[in-house]
């Protein structure tokens, strides 16, 4: 052997001793079979999907939703995440089934909340994709955390603060729970099962066999990156709304003007948008507006009148907008109000409007001022219903279009929000505590009486406990 590869393999041989040594030797007679080893090919996708993660950052959106291999990358990081999602389902089935969380009670809760950390990176990775299913995502999102009274702390509107969550803390998280979970799982080895009857014996790990699978696991991933890409609509912008519908541009305008917008009104457990509607949507854009086009000041001569003949001249100009009237027209009115949303519609238009609220953010990546405008035009919902994007649609189950990129596990919480939609008292409050308490119920399973026999007393046990998975009972039949 040539000396290169000699001396090669000797600069590997200390890492793959170590892989060696993370190695679980012996396992019961079924724990070669695919369901028995699922642990192993989740770690393998979480590779895939850090590799691929640490690429699109590199490069960042405009690669990653434009170019061809952006796309691929994009397409093969959702599509692992898919299959990670759904083979951390399979795999809590399976223990559920074994009752796993008999002998393994640390173990199985350290599953569960690990379940829950990659559902919400799941959700945070939607929220940076880009585009309208981000943004009808975050909205959507951001319902819910003001629901269960955290908007305050996690604001899926922020993309920057998204990122942080989805690139950082949980991936951190995870990593520090997935080492402590496997750890935990080589120390004692695999459950042999619980109950009496079902025979087995102690049988040398096949890790070449594992390693098979989960390169077809990887080829399989990387099939559906290419064959079915992941869908990028482009965002809705302020600019397209004001073109497609300027008088109903317009109308928002006034409604934010006197506080009587969806934002201004807000209720819900919590309300984290207390910003001045009228300060961040009209003043603060008009006088903009009018340093730079060198423009009368008509919110100026708005104010120096009286506060009966104000409220007049607003009735009149909601009133004109709402009706559809042009914005040409009421470039001449001598309402000065009404030119004042005229001119701010025109400003929309031309996308400088869109650039001045997103600049008095804190943060160039907080999109809560524009998607909350957006959304109070109500172009937001429209356009996400067109895309079947809306709750009462199975919306946000859709990662896009395509019907087939499909978030599934979400049905049951989309079921709960369609049916408890015509309760007038029912909010995302009792959704969310609802949501919590099935999380609470799966992590404490091992400890709650009754519960915890129900999968023994249902025999679920012979879901994966059979002829076709344990070899030894081949033998006794």
């Amino acid at each position: 052997m040539p000396k290169d590869k000699k001396s090669t393999r000797s600069l590997f041989k200390p890492l793959v001793g170590l892989l060696h040594d993370q190695y679980i030797r012996y396992v019961p007679s079924y724990g070669n079979s695919f369901f028995f080893t699922i642990g192993i090919y989740l770690l393998g996708l979480f590779v895939i999907l850090a590799v691929s993660g640490m690429i699109m950052l590199i490069f960042g959106p405009y690669w990653w939703d434009t170019t061809a291999v952006g796309t691929f990358f994009r397409s093969l990081h959702l599509w692992a995440a898919e299959a990670f999602v759904t083979l951390l389902f399979v795999h809590l089935l399976v223990n559920l089934s074994t009752s796993a969380f008999k002998k393994k009670k640390l173990v199985w809760m350290i599953g569960s909340v690990l379940l829950l950390l990659v559902l919400l990176e799941f959700a945070f990775g939607v929220g940076v994709q880009g585009g309208l299913v981000s943004q009808w995502n975050a909205k959507a999102g951001a319902d819910l955390w003001n629901g269960l009274g955290l908007g305050f702390w996690i604001n899926p509107l922020n993309q920057g603060a998204v990122l942080g969550w989805h690139a950082a803390i949980i991936p951190v998280l995870l990593l520090l729970l997935i080492f402590i979970h496997y750890s935990l799982v080589k120390k004692d080895g695999l459950n042999t099962p619980y109950r009496k009857d079902i025979p087995y014996k102690m049988v040398k790990a096949d890790h070449k066999k594992m390693y098979r699978r989960m390169v077809y696991i990887s080829v399989i991933v990387i099939a559906f990156a290419f064959v079915f890409s992941s869908p990028y609509i482009p965002p809705l912008t302020i600019s397209q709304v004001a073109i497609s519908n300027p008088s109903n541009v317009a109308t928002t305008m006034l409604q934010e003007f006197n506080s009587s917008s969806a934002t201004a009104t807000y209720l819900d457990t919590i309300n984290p948008y207390t910003f001045s509607t009228r300060a961040v949507y009209f003043t603060v854009p008009y006088s903009s507006y009018v340093s730079f086009e060198n423009k009368t000041n008509e919110i100026a001569v708005f104010f120096s009148e009286n506060s009966s003949l104000q409220k007049e001249q607003f009735i009149q100009a909601y009133n004109y907008f709402s009706a559809n009237g042009s914005i040409s027209g009421a470039m001449t009115s001598s309402n000065p109000l009404m030119v004042a949303a005229a001119e701010l519609t025109e400003m929309a238009e031309s996308g400088q409007y869109q650039l001045v609220v997103q600049n008095e953010s804190s943060s160039g990546l907080d999109d809560t001022y524009v998607l909350r405008f957006l959304y109070d035009t109500g172009a937001l919902s429209s356009i996400a219903t067109t895309y079947g994007l809306r709750t009462s649609q199975f919306g946000m189950l859709k990662v896009g279009a395509p019907p087939w990129s499909i978030q599934y596990w979400l049905i049951p919480y989309n079921l709960l929000e369609i049916k408890t939609s015509t309760i007038p008292w029912w909010s995302d409050l009792e959704n969310g505590l609802i949501a919590i308490i099935v999380l609470f119920l799966l992590i404490f399973l091992p400890f709650i009486p009754y519960l915890n026999e129900l999968p023994d007393k249902l025999k679920m046990y012979k879901l994966f406990w059979n002829k076709y998975t344990n070899p030894r009972m081949r033998k006794k039949k």
